[in-house]
């Protein structure tokens, strides 16, 4: 019949740019095509959404899905199925890959593998080097890309780059807001002798606070100098958060459920190096000056930074071992936790992973719940009590940082562009993933 919408969600409660109210959502062509009061008769299929809340679809602007090369940990395929299972549906994935990707013919490679492979939606950093420089207004613009990313300080993978030359002629280049992973190579390297064989809780020793803080301080000025838009990844530190406080002008802002959460020195005693990550978790005083910068609008987004490792990688002796954790399936739970304990709203929650990230970097047709926009959908149960588990983790590594912990707020649906890909913890639809189009691009 003319005018019946594929799917319908009945008396869900929308959280959206306009609020949040018990409402209707019709979804047909793959977009929202009307939200109100809808007769569920209209609907070839209609789900009661009574009592569970409506999002916006969650975006991870950051993901390790290590496909090529790195397969072990984890692969598109796997990495996308543990999104969707935590309410995911799209994410940016970064080039520390084997090969790196670098150029066209990388980046091409990846779309090609993501495309009806992935179960979310999909874009990819490039990573910016001292060599594809020149290069670097046309990789932005190629289908498929989330923008560059540029590693300051040494992290997983070969895409250093460690003198202010070269940083200034990356972002004297770019023209899309470009992402970075902000550690002093210099200081890393001078500190390495504080590191202590077989102990993690070294860690933040080693790449302290003072490392974060030179790396952001002059990545932020550059920024200033050519007036170029930046993102600073994984802020980890309150003297970046202090500093970023009074500079926001041509700066975005992201931080971790991780570094909101963990803490040392707990962590590293009941965890040991599987609480290892670069930029380390810290103590309480960055953790609660991290909550402090949320409250008051520093930050932007939230993202996960799930960079697998398997079990063999995470267990050799410190400082052997590999930094980085999963975390894609989890930020859902985790955050919803975090707004039931009353640390965030349900509609800062919703800023920091749907809106945020659409403002950010100019993402066309998702990050709101509005006719003519992509039908990504998170639903969640604000009211569910589950406890996060190994067994239920579907990264290819199997483990997470979270295992045992109880939270309250679970997500129950994953829409993507329509398609019902996730419904309570069962993989409904077949892999449909498309890359994500911004309005800077191809």
């Amino acid at each position: 019949m003319s005018g019946n919408y594929e799917l319908v969600l009945k008396s869900g409660t929308l959280v959206n740019q306009d609020g949040t109210g018990v409402r209707d959502v019709g979804i047909r062509d793959g977009r929202i095509a009307a939200i109100g009061s809808i007769d569920p008769q209209r609907g070839d299929e209609v789900i009661d959404a009574r009592g569970l809340h409506i999002l916006p679809g969650v975006i991870d602007t950051q993901v390790h899905f290590r496909e090529p090369g790195l397969e072990h940990k984890e692969d598109l395929e796997t990495g996308s199925r543990a999104a969707v299972l935590g309410g995911v549906t799209a994410v940016f994935e970064m080039p520390n890959t084997k090969p790196l990707t670098t150029n066209a013919q990388t980046l091409a490679d990846k779309v090609a593998r993501a495309r009806q492979r992935m179960f979310c939606d999909f874009a990819f950093y490039v990573g910016g080097t001292r060599e594809n420089v020149d290069n670097i207004p046309d990789l932005e613009r190629l289908e498929g890309s989330a923008g560059v990313k540029v590693f300051i300080g040494s992290s997983t993978g070969d895409l250093l780059v460690d003198d202010e030359a070269s940083l200034d002629r990356i972002i004297a280049k770019i023209s899309r807001r470009a992402a970075f992973h902000a550690e002093d190579e210099a200081r890393l390297k001078e500190r390495m002798g504080l590191r202590r064989e077989g102990d993690p809780s070294s860690h933040p020793e080693w790449r302290d606070e003072e490392a974060a803080l030179i790396a952001t301080t002059r990545l932020v000025h550059l920024a200033e100098k050519y007036k170029k838009r930046i993102h600073v990844l994984h802020i980890s530190t309150a003297a970046e958060m202090a500093f970023l406080a009074t500079h926001k002008s041509w700066a975005g802002v992201e931080v971790t459920p991780n570094h909101l959460t963990l803490v040392a020195p707990d962590c590293y005693r009941e965890l040991g190096a599987y609480a290892q990550m670069n930029p380390p978790v810290r103590d309480d005083r960055h953790r609660q000056a991290l909550w402090a910068g949320l409250a008051s609008g520093i930050i932007d987004v939230l993202g996960s930074d799930h960079a697998p490792h398997t079990r063999a990688e995470k267990e050799c002796p410190y400082p052997a071992s590999h930094s980085g954790m999963t975390g894609v399936q989890t930020l859902v739970p985790i955050m919803l936790d975090h707004v039931n304990a009353g640390r965030l709203t349900l509609e800062r929650f919703v800023d920091l992973t749907s809106h945020g990230p659409q403002r950010l970097f100019g993402i066309r047709g998702k990050g709101r719940i509005a006719v003519g926009y992509d039908a990504d959908l998170t639903i969640v149960d604000l009211q569910r009590e589950e406890t996060i588990t190994n067994e239920e983790i579907a990264s290819r590594c199997g483990w997470t940082p979270y295992h045992g912990r109880k939270v309250k707020g679970w997500p129950v649906g994953t829409i993507v562009r329509g398609a019902k890909v996730m419904w309570d913890g069962e993989i409904m639809k077949p892999a449909r993933g498309e890359p994500v189009v911004f309005f800077e691009g191809c």
